[in-house]
């Protein structure tokens, strides 16, 4: 693999908090690699050409949830990291950006999902800081507990 293999993107991602602590979280597969684990991710996506950051947040928010939220209500950027991965056999380097929001108990409308995400997502869950501390399963950022306990 070169440099030029690799797909540099930017991604705005939120952790959707509920009034009990819990953090939305959207259980992912690769369908180029069905054998590979599933995990969980947040609510996010890749950000848009011409798109800023918060803006690109609240987007895929309404997208992923139906819940439509104001830029100003997102607290942020409370974190940022960088993940490298494979999806449907190419190589990405995505440097996220992410956002809170605190919400009301939700019942997530998957109605604006994208192609991509009826592909690969099959489901998703509210998870306390303590169960993915404790979990098996592959979830990302790892830092997820940490953050989901500063945010409240």
């Amino acid at each position: 693999m070169t440099a030029d293999d690799v797909i540099e993107r930017a991604g705005a991602r939120v952790l959707l908090i509920n009034p009990d602590a819990r953090l939305l979280m959207m259980h992912a597969f690769d369908p180029g690699e069905p054998n590979k684990p599933p995990y969980w991710i947040t609510v996010g996506g890749g950000i848009g050409r011409g798109e800023d950051t918060l803006r690109a947040a609240v987007r895929e928010l309404a997208e992923e949830t139906g819940l439509r939220a104001s830029p100003e209500e997102l607290t942020g950027p409370v974190f940022h990291d960088e993940a490298r991965f494979t999806f449907e056999g190419r190589f990405y380097r995505q440097t996220n950006t992410f956002f809170v929001l605190r919400c009301g108990f939700l019942e997530v409308d998957s109605s604006g999902w994208e192609d991509v995400e009826r592909r690969s997502c099959h489901g998703y869950r509210w998870w306390s800081a303590d169960e993915l501390a404790a979990t098996d399963e592959l979830f990302f950022p790892t830092e997820l507990p940490d953050l989901i306990r500063e945010a409240v």
